[in-house]
Protein backbone atom coordinates (compact mmCIF):
# COMPACT_ATOMS: atom_id res chain seq x y z
CA UNK A 1 0.00 0.00 0.00
CA UNK A 2 1.66 3.20 -1.27
CA UNK A 3 0.24 6.69 0.02
CA UNK A 4 1.04 8.70 -3.47
CA UNK A 5 1.17 12.84 -3.42
CA UNK A 6 -1.29 14.82 -5.52
CA UNK A 7 0.42 16.08 -8.99
CA UNK A 8 -1.40 19.69 -8.25
CA UNK A 9 -1.51 20.75 -4.39
CA UNK A 10 0.91 17.88 -2.92
CA UNK A 11 -1.58 16.50 -0.70
CA UNK A 12 -1.90 12.83 0.30
CA UNK A 13 -3.91 10.50 -2.41
CA UNK A 14 -4.71 7.85 -0.05
CA UNK A 15 -5.34 4.36 -2.59
CA UNK A 16 -8.80 3.72 -3.41
CA UNK A 17 -8.95 7.60 -3.34
CA UNK A 18 -9.20 10.69 -5.91
CA UNK A 19 -8.48 10.70 -9.72
CA UNK A 20 -6.01 9.19 -11.83
CA UNK A 21 -5.33 10.54 -15.38
CA UNK A 22 -2.85 8.98 -17.89
CA UNK A 23 -1.52 11.18 -20.81
CA UNK A 24 -0.78 9.97 -24.17
CA UNK A 25 3.02 9.66 -23.27
CA UNK A 26 1.74 7.33 -20.24
CA UNK A 27 2.86 9.66 -17.72
CA UNK A 28 0.63 9.17 -15.05
CA UNK A 29 -1.17 12.33 -12.52
CA UNK A 30 -3.47 11.77 -9.38
CA UNK A 31 -5.06 14.13 -7.64
CA UNK A 32 -6.90 13.74 -4.44
CA UNK A 33 -10.10 15.78 -4.99
CA UNK A 34 -12.09 16.60 -8.32
CA UNK A 35 -10.64 20.40 -7.41
CA UNK A 36 -6.99 19.95 -8.02
CA UNK A 37 -7.87 17.77 -10.91
CA UNK A 38 -10.34 21.07 -12.87
CA UNK A 39 -7.49 22.94 -11.95
CA UNK A 40 -5.04 20.91 -14.03
CA UNK A 41 -7.41 20.47 -16.87
CA UNK A 42 -7.69 24.70 -16.78
CA UNK A 43 -3.58 24.61 -17.36
CA UNK A 44 -3.44 26.30 -14.24
CA UNK A 45 -0.27 26.91 -12.51
CA UNK A 46 -0.08 25.37 -8.63
CA UNK A 47 2.55 27.73 -8.21
CA UNK A 48 0.67 30.83 -8.23
CA UNK A 49 -2.67 29.07 -6.57
CA UNK A 50 -2.48 30.27 -3.01
CA UNK A 51 -3.62 27.00 -1.57
CA UNK A 52 -1.01 25.14 -3.10
CA UNK A 53 2.06 23.89 -1.16
CA UNK A 54 3.85 24.81 -4.16
CA UNK A 55 2.88 28.45 -3.94
CA UNK A 56 3.63 28.75 -0.08
CA UNK A 57 6.81 27.07 -1.08
CA UNK A 58 7.88 29.52 -3.60
CA UNK A 59 6.62 32.54 -1.43
CA UNK A 60 8.91 31.16 0.99
CA UNK A 61 5.80 30.49 3.75
CA UNK A 62 7.04 26.79 4.51
CA UNK A 63 10.16 25.37 4.97
CA UNK A 64 11.92 24.40 1.31
CA UNK A 65 15.50 23.30 2.47
CA UNK A 66 15.92 20.80 5.01
CA UNK A 67 17.81 17.41 5.34
CA UNK A 68 14.98 16.47 7.03
CA UNK A 69 12.21 16.66 3.71
CA UNK A 70 15.13 13.74 2.32
CA UNK A 71 14.02 11.03 4.05
CA UNK A 72 9.90 11.43 2.06
CA UNK A 73 11.68 10.89 -1.43
CA UNK A 74 10.50 7.55 -3.02
CA UNK A 75 12.62 4.85 -2.86
CA UNK A 76 11.68 2.01 -5.58
CA UNK A 77 14.32 -0.70 -4.54
CA UNK A 78 12.78 -3.90 -3.17
CA UNK A 79 14.15 -4.97 0.33
CA UNK A 80 13.56 -8.31 1.40
CA UNK A 81 11.74 -8.06 4.79
CA UNK A 82 13.46 -8.19 8.21
CA UNK A 83 11.41 -7.68 11.49
CA UNK A 84 14.60 -5.93 13.01
CA UNK A 85 15.06 -3.54 9.89
CA UNK A 86 11.25 -2.97 9.81
CA UNK A 87 11.52 -1.88 13.80
CA UNK A 88 14.25 0.40 12.86
CA UNK A 89 12.59 1.77 10.31
CA UNK A 90 9.63 2.42 12.31
CA UNK A 91 11.54 4.46 15.37
CA UNK A 92 13.56 6.16 12.50
CA UNK A 93 10.36 7.51 10.81
CA UNK A 94 8.72 8.89 14.13
CA UNK A 95 12.10 10.85 15.27
CA UNK A 96 12.16 12.23 11.70
CA UNK A 97 8.71 13.51 12.18
CA UNK A 98 9.10 14.85 15.59
CA UNK A 99 12.28 16.87 13.80
CA UNK A 100 10.74 17.74 10.99
CA UNK A 101 7.58 19.12 13.22
CA UNK A 102 10.39 21.38 16.12
CA UNK A 103 12.03 22.84 12.91
CA UNK A 104 8.99 23.45 11.01
CA UNK A 105 7.40 25.34 13.98
CA UNK A 106 10.75 27.38 14.77
CA UNK A 107 10.58 28.57 11.07
CA UNK A 108 7.19 29.51 11.69
CA UNK A 109 7.75 31.39 14.56
CA UNK A 110 11.01 33.37 12.88
CA UNK A 111 8.53 34.31 10.22
CA UNK A 112 6.05 35.72 12.28
CA UNK A 113 8.38 37.53 14.43
CA UNK A 114 9.19 40.16 11.60
CA UNK A 115 5.40 40.64 11.18
CA UNK A 116 4.97 40.86 14.98
CA UNK A 117 8.22 43.78 15.11
CA UNK A 118 6.78 45.73 11.45
CA UNK A 119 3.12 45.95 13.90
CA UNK A 120 4.78 47.25 16.59
CA UNK A 121 6.76 49.53 15.10
CA UNK A 122 3.54 50.61 13.03
CA UNK A 123 1.52 51.32 15.85
CA UNK A 124 4.27 53.05 17.38
CA UNK A 125 4.25 55.53 14.54
CA UNK A 126 0.25 56.06 14.52
CA UNK A 127 0.75 56.75 18.53
CA UNK A 128 3.25 59.59 18.45
CA UNK A 129 1.11 61.05 14.73
CA UNK A 130 -2.10 60.74 16.88
CA UNK A 131 -1.01 61.61 20.42
CA UNK A 132 -3.68 64.34 20.68
CA UNK A 133 -6.34 61.82 20.61
CA UNK A 134 -5.19 59.62 23.67
CA UNK A 135 -3.78 62.59 25.50
CA UNK A 136 -6.26 65.30 27.37
CA UNK A 137 -4.85 68.91 26.07
CA UNK A 138 -4.43 69.85 29.45
CA UNK A 139 -3.47 66.78 31.49
CA UNK A 140 0.25 67.99 31.94
CA UNK A 141 -0.75 71.86 32.38
CA UNK A 142 -1.95 71.57 35.88
CA UNK A 143 1.51 70.71 36.99
CA UNK A 144 3.10 73.39 34.88
CA UNK A 145 0.71 75.99 36.46
CA UNK A 146 1.59 74.83 39.82
CA UNK A 147 5.50 75.20 38.86
CA UNK A 148 4.60 78.86 37.52
CA UNK A 149 2.90 79.76 40.84
CA UNK A 150 5.69 78.94 43.08
CA UNK A 151 8.02 80.56 40.75
CA UNK A 152 5.85 83.77 41.30
CA UNK A 153 6.13 83.20 44.67
CA UNK A 154 9.39 83.16 45.10
CA UNK A 155 9.98 85.71 43.00
CA UNK A 156 7.17 88.06 44.62
CA UNK A 157 9.14 86.88 48.86
CA UNK A 158 12.48 87.70 46.57
CA UNK A 159 11.07 91.02 46.12
CA UNK A 160 9.24 91.64 49.46
CA UNK A 161 12.90 90.76 50.82
CA UNK A 162 14.71 93.59 48.89
CA UNK A 163 12.41 95.90 49.83
CA UNK A 164 12.94 95.59 53.03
Amino acid sequence: MRIEKCYFCSGPVYPGHGVMFVRNDCKTFRFCKSKCHRNFKKKRNPRKIRWTKAFRKAAGKELTVDNSLEFEKRRNIPVKYNRELWDKTVKAMKRVDEIKQKRQSTFIMNRLKKGKELEKEEDIREIKKNIHLIKAPHAGKAKQLEDKMVHKLQEDVEMGDEAD
